[in-house]
């Protein structure tokens, strides 16, 4: 006999793995409210990853990016591949939503990344319930908010600056877009767009917990449906309510989790700094080679996520002396690996599922930012959280071999290292708290569903 399911919920998320996975783990949070979720990929990511018809209890469907044999690569350009995909995207959401208005499992809501504004539109033509997901903390959303509103002018001719809820920020604070407009100009347009047509969504869902984001939820609240639903984190590592909910279940890169796990069980607790910057960071050959002797002379043991093509970049001589004190991955099970009792630190490029999969794990940090949203999920980690410290930059836009050895230093064993500790272990429990029934996340989650199902009923 079929399941009765409460409702259908389609989720698009941006085509990339940081931008999936928190997708796919919210999924399986709705799936266990009683709802049926089907996870939309691009085709060219299903036919690379060679997806069947689920990822567990998730649903899989794809649309086209209008790059189908490619991807990404095959675009000439992010302007080019952004256009292909709206194109492409509204067309083919939309006969997905047509075709399965004809099956038994019609669509009652749409839930979809930000930087896809057009997805809101086609649900919304289809008269369907939808919300927003944003895969960025609270603050980062609200500073955006707060540009595409005018409510903050660019450039930024002085500082610091002040917006509701959230501390006074330096230049280098701000997302990086804000710093070098013209930089990455259609990555640019597309945060700011993310608020384009939010006016017509039923609500704006937001990858935190109410906690950790408290006054700018609060400031954020009195212009926009905000509901707080994360962390995104599998539930075996938070509130432990959902079976079989271990690992995210998609990586775009090959991995071989035995490696780096069983090399961990070989070292002390609290004795290996974790080194990881996600999947698009491309650090400079001075860069790699002043992380690399920074990470050696720091005397800890390291374990290095490096991808195959930043590998080269390594110095020779640093490769010849790693000895036992080092490993290179060219990619890591990172939650897995996060809860390992023998990682002391994350070095890390605050990305923010980086950021808040520390924060969950009570892992303490060591920010070194490069874009995007992660300057300020540097400075919120190092200033209003304090769960690390985050390095500086010289004149010459390099992080010294010194200032890397001397930043891990004092996580690890400095003056505030038991203070960080403490206040990782405050965020980890209110993590779990938020998400535990009852709890913040979990009622917002509630609310949602509620919601949801009741405009069906209209």
């Amino acid at each position: 006999m079929e399941k009765c399911y409460k409702g259908h919920v389609l989720l698009l998320p941006y085509p990339g793995q940081g931008h999936i996975n928190p997708m796919l783990h919210f999924s399986r949070r709705l799936i266990s409210k009683g709802l049926k979720v089907t996870l939309l990929n691009s085709i060219f990511i299903s036919n690379t990853m060679h997806f069947g018809s689920s990822i567990g209890s998730v649903h899989l469907d794809v649309i086209s990016d209008g790059f189908d044999i490619g991807g990404f690569a095959e675009s000439a350009s992010i302007d080019d591949y952004l256009s292909r995909l709206k194109a492409a995207g509204s067309r083919t959401l939309s006969d997905l939503i047509k075709k399965y208005r004809e099956s038994s499992d019609p669509v009652d809501c749409v839930i979809y990344e930000p930087f896809l504004p057009w997805a809101l539109d086609v649900a919304k033509e289809h008269g369907l319930f939808a919300a927003a997901f944003f895969t960025q903390p609270c603050a980062v959303d609200f500073i955006y908010y707060n540009i595409h509103h005018k409510l903050l002018k660019l450039p930024v001719s002085s500082t610091p600056v002040s917006i509701s809820g959230l501390p006074l920020l330096e230049l280098r604070d701000l997302p990086s877009f804000l710093n070098v407009p013209a930089s990455y100009p259609a990555y640019f347009e597309m945060v700011l767009n993310q608020f384009s047509n939010t006016e017509k969504a039923d609500y704006i869902l937001i990858n935190t917990f109410y906690k950790l984001e408290k006054e700018v939820v609060d400031a954020m609240s009195k212009v926009c449906p905000v509901l707080t639903i994360g962390p995104t984190v599998p539930s075996k590592y938070l509130d432990k309510r959902i079976q079989n909910d271990d690992e995210y279940g998609l990586d775009l890169y090959t991995l071989d989790a035995s490696i780096s796990l069983n090399w961990l069980t070989t070292k002390p607790p609290r004795s290996v700094i974790y080194v990881a910057f996600g999947s698009m960071a491309d650090l400079s050959n001075k860069q790699m080679e002043e992380l690399a002797w920074g990470l050696q002379t720091s005397n800890f043991n390291f374990l290095w996520v490096v991808r195959v093509s930043e590998q080269p970049k390594l110095p020779k001589s640093f490769l010849q002396y790693l000895g036992d004190k080092g490993l290179i991955v060219n990619w890591s099970p990172q939650v897995k690996l996060l809860q390992d009792e023998a990682i002391g630190c994350f070095f890390s490029h605050c990305g923010w599922n980086s950021t808040i999969e520390a924060l969950s794990l009570g892992v303490p940090m060591v920010g070194m930012p490069q874009w995007t949203d992660q300057p300020p999920n540097a400075k919120l980690v190092e200033d209003v959280w304090k769960v690390g410290v985050r390095v500086k930059v010289n004149e010459e836009g390099i992080v010294s071999r010194e200032e890397i050895k001397n930043c891990i230093r004092e996580v690890m064993e400095g003056e505030r290292s038991r203070e960080i500790r403490g206040n990782c272990e405050k965020w980890k429990e209110l993590a779990i708290e938020a998400i535990s029934e009852g709890g913040t996340s979990d009622k917002n989650i509630d609310e949602f569903v509620s919601k949801l199902i009741s405009s069906k009923c209209i």
